[in-house]
């Protein structure tokens, strides 16, 4: 399992954990496409745009390994704003590689990106 040095491991003064320490005796933990509601808490909202931050200042546009980043909290953006990278797809596999999927995450989280979401831009619709 590859470790992201320098990667924040949990939002600051929080208890919102961004990787792990260690690979799961099990195996790794299975990445799914959790849902976003709009009644979300605002922690909540502001763990998924600190989250997104990190993987933009770490990565950019250029694909990254899954590693030892947090399968529950990439669940909350995977099929959205993290998409695979690959063809065929392994979403227990802490090989498996990933991407940021710029406009959707830029029309999600417009703060992470330096700029307000554009006129005319609807919410998005898992929030």
């Amino acid at each position: 399992m590859e470790k992201h040095r320098g990667f924040p491991s949990r939002l600051p003064g929080t208890d919102f954990q961004f990787t792990i320490r260690r690979a799961a005796k099990g195996g790794p933990t299975k990445i799914i496409r959790r849902e976003r509601f709009r009644d979300r808490r605002p922690p909540d909202r502001r763990a998924d745009e600190g989250f997104m931050a990190a993987l933009w200042a770490q990565f950019g546009e250029e694909p990254f390994v899954r590693g030892n980043l947090d399968a529950a909290r990439l669940s909350w953006l995977f099929g959205r704003e993290v998409v695979p990278a690959e063809e065929p797809f392994d979403p227990q596999d802490y090989d498996a590689l990933l991407r940021i999927d710029v406009e959707v995450a830029r029309h999600s989280f417009p703060d992470v990106f330096g700029g307000a979401a554009q006129e005319g831009d609807e919410e998005d619709e898992d929030w």
